[in-house]
């Protein structure tokens, strides 16, 4: 049991489901799948990693009840046929080697179904929609949008949309049910039943998508209709003590007339009265628009849909998942003051699999930190295999040891202490080879140390680096530049080079004007190690400048945030070139 955690730590239950602890992997899609639908090695080994680090409840990605139809994502897991059963059941006997439990999550895609767009499918949702102008294409590199020539059909027109009947709506119902029965068979612990992000329950429940007059539209209870007859059937199917959880939108941001926080509160009353376990609470965020895929699902803002949760809490009586960038501190204090149930964390368990364990452990110092670059989510949206900026191990867990296979130790210099020199140095010295991590400057980080004083995380990842380095026998020596004749006095047998980038700014005419610096001339004035770039600041600036560098308050990059304001030559009128 953690001192420091006592509630998150400590286990948890929903329906008749006991679990571990609190910790939930939000479900986040891989594309680890086959294009066939079946489990490969690479989705479990790296669903096993996660349950090896001692998570709760795994949440499995995002899966298709109608598989290859209302899939969103060119590989992706399929629940529709028994003969998808056998490699499911691979993937829940290797979590189950662990005190891991596992639940998969069924969806169809409603407008969102991209694989159906691709075959020239038509398109299943409850009410015919206009199709909307995107700036997406605004913000993506050419290189990008090729991944989403093939979004337009076989004929070039784009997804084809087909308003249900009341006979598509019964038939998709028991899709449903039927894949819930097989998750059971395949030895899942638990379903969820996807009703946000814009798939085709949330659809339903959206009163800006959802426009029928039917029983289906309309009303709360109306719209809601669809998502508890999935619930009544899959309870059918699989019995009552079979745990069901649905996941649901609090909002839905940048739709005009879209989902609030009050629909989303009596959809929850109405989820628990058809038999629900528990309510997984996110949100939407309308992807025609850029910006809104950082407001939901993956929110940016810290803690940004813990309101939600708290409100929704205070609606029902069956759990509630909180989600949304929540930190373990956070989940540790809003459990303990019942704004919800469980901590769900996606982007944080791609960084560390081992982060629950750590958290027992009240180990977080050693918790390899997400950045929240997006680079994970990005890669999904352009159809590629996911990966994750600061885990190099995520998506190639089923490679085994990728790093450092010599068996025999060895003596080996890595040059500059940057991320990746840290990196290198750490995984080396874990494998036992004797390592030794030179940096010319006084001070571990190297670039990094400038995108944190922008970016905050970026600084997390420097500390858990630094930390590692200082806790493994790593000769480390700082302000030591590497040259010829002190590597060859070492005698070692290998040599890394993570110096960083050649930063050489063109000879742009008026490059030597005092109000004109380029990027390693602002970097010298960060840290005042760059005369040249110095002598441009007024004497007032280099006084407050060498002040600061004699003090040594410089080499604190939370000191070096607020006090480079002082003296960092930055005008009202800027141009970036």
């Amino acid at each position: 049991m953690s001192n420091k955690y006592p509630h998150l730590m400590s286990g948890g239950q929903i329906g008749q489901l006991q679990l571990n602890n609190k910790i939930v992997l939000a479900a986040m899609g891989s594309n680890f799948a086959g294009s066939d639908g079946h489990c490969t090695e690479r989705l479990i080994a790296y669903y096993e990693a996660r349950a090896k680090g001692g998570t709760g409840l795994i949440i499995a990605e995002t899966s298709a009840v109608g598989w290859p139809r209302g899939a969103t994502m060119p590989n992706m897991l399929g629940f529709s046929k028994d003969e998808f059963i056998p490699s499911l059941k691979q993937l829940t006997d290797r979590v189950h080697l662990y005190r891991s439990k596992i639940a998969a999550q069924l969806t169809h895609g409603g407008k969102m179904s991209q694989e159906d767009t691709v075959a020239g499918r038509p398109i299943l949702i409850p009410s015919l929609i206009k199709k909307g102008v995107s700036d997406m294409f605004n913000v993506l590199s050419p290189l990008e949008k090729g991944s989403f020539i093939k979004s337009a059909g076989p004929d070039g027109r784009g997804p084809q949309y087909i308003e249900m009947s009341t006979t598509d709506i019964e038939d998709m119902v028991e899709e449903f049910a039927q894949a819930a029965l097989r998750a059971k068979k395949a030895g899942f612990d638990a379903i969820e039943i996807h009703g946000g992000h814009g798939y085709v329950i949330a659809n339903f429940l959206s009163p800006a998508y959802n426009k029928r007059t039917d029983q289906y539209g309309g009303s709360t209870e109306n719209r809601a209709r669809f998502l508890c007859e999935v619930i009544a059937a899959t309870r059918q199917q699989t019995g009552d003590d079979f745990p069901l959880l649905v996941r649901i939108d609090a909002k839905e941001f940048r739709v005009e007339g879209g989902i609030e926080i009050a629909d989303a509160i009596k959809t929850a009353k109405l989820i628990e009265q058809a038999g629900a376990d528990a309510v997984d609470v996110s949100a939407y965020g309308n992807i025609a628009h850029s910006i809104a895929f950082t407001e939901a699902p993956l929110v940016h803002e810290p803690n940004g849909f813990v309101d939600f949760a708290r409100a929704i809490k205070k609606a029902i009586n069956i759990p509630v998942i909180g989600v949304g960038r929540i930190d373990p501190e956070q989940g540790e204090k809003h459990i303990a003051a019942g704004d919800y149930d469980f901590l769900a964390m996606g982007r944080k368990l791609i960084a560390d699999p081992e982060l629950p364990n750590k958290l027992a452990a009240d180990n977080d110092k050693a918790i390899i930190p997400c950045i929240y670059c997006y680079v994970c989510v990005s890669k999904i949206f352009i159809n590629q295999p996911m990966c994750c900026a600061v885990n190099h191990h995520t998506g190639r867990e089923h490679e085994g040891d990728i790093i450092a296979r010599s068996s025999e130790s060895q003596k080996i210099l890595v040059i500059g202490a940057g991320p990746a020199g840290m990196e290198s140095a750490r995984l080396l010295a874990l494998k036992g080879h004797a390592v030794s991590l030179w940096e010319k400057e006084n001070d571990l980080g190297g670039t990094a140390r400038i995108a944190a004083l922008a970016y905050e995380p970026n600084q997390q990842l420097i500390s858990y680096l630094s930390h590692a380095i200082k806790s493994l026998p790593i000769d480390l020596e700082l302000g030591k530049e590497a040259d010829i004749n002190n590597i060859q006095a070492n005698n070692f047998d290998h040599i890394i080079v993570a110096n960083g980038a050649k930063r050489t700014a063109p000879e742009i005419q008026g490059k030597q004007l005092r109000h004109v610096f380029d990027g390693d001339e602002l970097r010298g004035v960060l840290f005042g190690n760059n005369k040249t770039a110095v002598s441009k600041l007024s004497p007032f600036q280099q006084f407050v400048l060498w002040a600061g560098r004699i003090s040594q308050l410089l080499r604190s990059i939370t000191l070096l945030r607020q006090l480079s304001k002082l003296w960092m030559p930055l005008n009202k009128h800027i141009v970036v070139i």
